[in-house]
C-alpha cells in the first residue's frame, strides 16, 4: 500500500516544480539581484511565518496538529536577523506585506483550525525550506557573502540536528494519520493551493523589481 507520505508527494510534485521555476528565484539565484531585492523576499517570507509559527504555538496542544509542531523550526528570530543584516536596525520601517503575501497570510489563518489545514502549509513551507531551501543558501551565501551571523540564517536549522533524519520522521508522521481517502484528497488540495501562493508572491515580487528598474 502507498504510503499518504508518497501520494502526497507524487501529486504535488508538478505544484512543487512550477514554485521553483518561478522567475524571480531564477533572477535570485543568476545573481542579478541586489542585496535589496532579495531583501523583498525576506520580508515577505517574514510575515508568512509570523502567520505559521503563530498557528504552530496555538495548536501546540492539539492531538492531531500538535504532531507536527516543532519550536526548532520557528523561522522568526532568524528572519529578523536576515533583515537586520540586509536592511540596518530600522528594517521594520523598510517592509511590508505584498498583495500577495496578505492572501497567503490570511489563508493560512483562515485553515489553522482545521488540523489538514494547517499541516498542508507547514509541510508546503517546511519540507521545501529543509531540502531545495538548503541549495538556495549556499548560492545566497556564494553570491551576497553572507555567512552565520545574518542574511540566510533563515535557511539554517541547526536545532533539527540531521535534516535526512528530520525529514524521514516528518514523513513518518505524515504517514500515521488517520485520514480517509477524503480527508487526503482534501490535504491534498489545500498543498497545491498553498504552492500556488507562494508561487504568487514570488510572482509578485519579480513584478516589483521590473517595474523598479
Amino acid at each position: 500500500m502507498t504510503s499518504f507520505s508518497e501520494i502526497l508527494k507524487t501529486a504535488t510534485w508538478a505544484d512543487h516544480e512550477s514554485a521553483e521555476d518561478e522567475s524571480y528565484l531564477k533572477e535570485l539565484m543568476g545573481g542579478r539581484l541586489s542585496t535589496e531585492e532579495y531583501g523583498e523576499m525576506v520580508a515577505q517570507h517574514y510575515f508568512a511565518y509570523l502567520a505559521l509559527d503563530g498557528a504552530s504555538k496555538a495548536l501546540a496542544g492539539h492531538p492531531v496538529a500538535g504532531r507536527f509542531v516543532f519550536p526548532e523550526l520557528y523561522r522568526q528570530e532568524a528572519l529578523e536577523r536576515d533583515l537586520h543584516t540586509v536592511y540596518g536596525r530600522n528594517w521594520r520601517a523598510r517592509i511590508g506585506p505584498s498583495m500577495a503575501t496578505q492572501t497567503l497570510v490570511a489563508r493560512i489563518n483562515q485553515v489553522a483550525s482545521w488540523p489538514g489545514g494547517y499541516i498542508a502549509h507547514h509541510y508546503t513551507r517546511y519540507m521545501g525550506d529543509l531540502s531545495g531551501g538548503q541549495f538556495i543558501r549556499m548560492e545566497l551565501q556564494k553570491i551576497y557573502g553572507y555567512g552565520r551571523d545574518g542574511g540566510v540564517d533563515f535557511y539554517i536549522f541547526d536545532e533539527v540536528g540531521s535534516l535526512p533524519r528530520f525529514k524521514n520522521e516528518y514523513r513518518a508522521r505524515l504517514d500515521a494519520l488517520d485520514l480517509d481517502e477524503r480527508e487526503q484528497q482534501r490535504i491534498i488540495r489545500e498543498v497545491k493551493l498553498a504552492y500556488q501562493l507562494n508561487t504568487e508572491v514570488l510572482a509578485e515580487l519579480l513584478h516589483s523589481v521590473k517595474a523598479a528598474a
